[in-house]
């Protein structure tokens, strides 16, 4: 069976199926949008002001113009009623091919030279633009190439009394070729020229008129006139010849550079051949360039200077701890009360360079960056693993007191020493109970050894300090009422 699409309602105004996105309905009948107007004056119609007659539609001014009741009581005092039934408007549209109005009807012509300067027609006061002395029509207000509407602010003059946008003037009167493309930013160009149209470009040879010996343009040696001159060191240059020497810059007063052969350059080129290269390039002199020289002129041209710190040897004791050679005000860096050369200033393991925030003074009057102070003299192994600062720097283990408890020190008098270990307490590492003094690791728990702290500490009738756990199975209650409801008392 063959396919037959669904029948849609059809336009009245162009006869073509109207979709349910695009209807627009009045009486009973279904208009597309743009179809839904006035068939009179072509007003856009909606719901509030349609008026239908027939399969057409009217606003509700034109249906009454010719629908609406005529002649009776007219010019007996009823305004509403009038002899209008809009033929204007009929001849009007009429008149009209695909949207687009016919010829406007001839204009009163003017006598010469007093009207419209584009139409010759006379120009009355609500509707005139002036331009250059004359009145213009408004519509006629445009612009003779392009057709574009201008005003007060738009348009230019043209020799040939003619008026003009700014573009089409630039293209019809504006200078033409010379420096298209060159960064002008007057909009030259040549779009409606000939080749053969184009000006030609003339070079100037400056070097033609020869000055005396000394007197002419340092570059070309030709006569400098006034016009043209520009003024660098004293000395006169065509301004064509006042360019960088090396990339042919165009210079200024403000951009040249004098350099010691006589010649000017721009700033780039002036560093980069009479500026100064290498020493200190890369640490920190941003202003040092290297830019056209080669590795090989680089190392050739670097100043260095390794000196000798030991040749003047100072008093013993007086000197550098490192080398012994005598320190100068110019060089000290101060360690410990001693004196170093900032050349010998450096860690004593790793030669890292030193200063008064990474020195670290070791034990053997030497100084050490802090990575290698940690490693050389920093404790190792007690709390290994749980602190990041402490580290093994040989493959053996470090754990000096499997048991927590040191071996070797100066033991406490009695009574006053750590009441777990025996050894003097610091008060760096110290921690209270019951007016008895504990170091840091030696303060936990007497029966699980769980680290304690003055929240979870109970002192014990023994001495000893428990966590709460412990003391309770330790020293609390037992057996009496166990079994019946008291759930606290425990046999543990």
């Amino acid at each position: 069976m063959p396919f037959k699409p669904v029948e849609n309602p059809k336009c009245p105004k162009c006869g073509k199926s109207v979709y349910a996105a695009e209807e627009r309905v009045a009486g009973g009948l279904k208009w597309h949008k743009m179809c839904f107007k006035c068939g009179m004056c072509n007003k856009l119609l909606d719901s509030t002001n349609c008026s239908e007659h027939e399969g057409e539609l009217f606003c509700k001014v034109c249906h009454a113009r010719k629908y609406g009741p005529k002649g009776y009581g007219f010019g007996g005092g009823a305004g509403c009623l009038s002899m209008d039934q809009g033929e204007h408007l009929t001849k009007e549209s009429e008149s009209e091919v695909n949207h687009a109005m016919a010829e406007p009807k001839a204009i009163a012509k003017a006598p010469e030279g007093e009207g419209c300067p584009r139409c010759g027609g006379y120009v009355y006061a609500a509707e005139q633009m002036l331009a250059r002395g004359r009145g213009w029509h408004k519509g006629c207000f445009r612009c003779k190439n392009c057709n574009r509407t201008l005003d007060s602010t738009t348009h230019c003059d043209g020799p040939d009394k003619e008026i003009y946008c700014k573009v089409c003037y630039a293209k019809r009167f504006g200078p033409r070729g010379v420096g298209r493309g060159g960064g002008s930013i007057i909009g030259l160009t040549s779009d409606i020229l000939d080749e053969s149209e184009a000006p030609r470009t003339t070079v100037i040879d400056t070097a033609v008129i020869k000055a005396p010996a000394g007197q002419g343009c340092p570059r070309c040696g030709g006569v400098v006139y006034a016009a043209e001159q520009v003024l660098a060191k004293g000395r006169e240059w065509h301004r064509k010849c006042f360019k960088c020497r090396d990339c042919t810059k165009t210079l200024d007063s403000i951009l040249a550079c004098d350099g010691p052969d006589r010649d000017v350059y721009c700033k780039t080129c002036y560093g980069k051949k009479f500026g100064p290269h290498g020493y200190g390039f890369a640490c920190g002199s941003g202003f040092l360039q290297t830019d056209g020289l080669t590795e090989e002129e680089i190392s050739q041209a670097r100043p260095f200077y390794n000196p000798d710190t030991t040749s003047i040897k100072a008093p013993a004791g007086q000197g550098c701890p490192r080398c012994g050679g005598a320190v100068f005000a110019a060089e000290q860096q101060l360690a410990k009360g001693t004196m170093w050369h900032k050349k010998c200033f450096n860690c004593a393991d790793c030669h890292r360079p030193l200063d008064s925030v990474l020195a670290c003074d070791g034990p053997d009057r030497e100084i050490y960056c802090k990575a290698c102070y940690g490693k050389k003299f920093g404790p190792k192994g007690f709390g290994y693993g749980h602190a990041p600062t402490l580290v093994s720097t040989n493959g053996e283990s470090t754990i000096s007191y499997p048991d927590m408890k040191p071996t070797t020190g100066l033991k406490a008098p009695q009574g006053q020493g750590c009441p777990r270990c025996g050894f003097a307490v610091y008060a760096a590492e110290q921690m209270i109970s019951k007016s008895r003094i504990w170091h840091r690791r030696c303060f936990h728990c007497g029966e699980c050894r769980r680290s304690l702290d003055s929240t979870n500490l109970n002192d014990g009738p023994d001495g000893d300090i428990y966590c709460r756990g412990c003391y309770g199975r330790k020293y609390g209650p037992h057996g009496v009422g166990f079994g019946m409801g008291a759930g606290t008392l425990t046999m543990a």
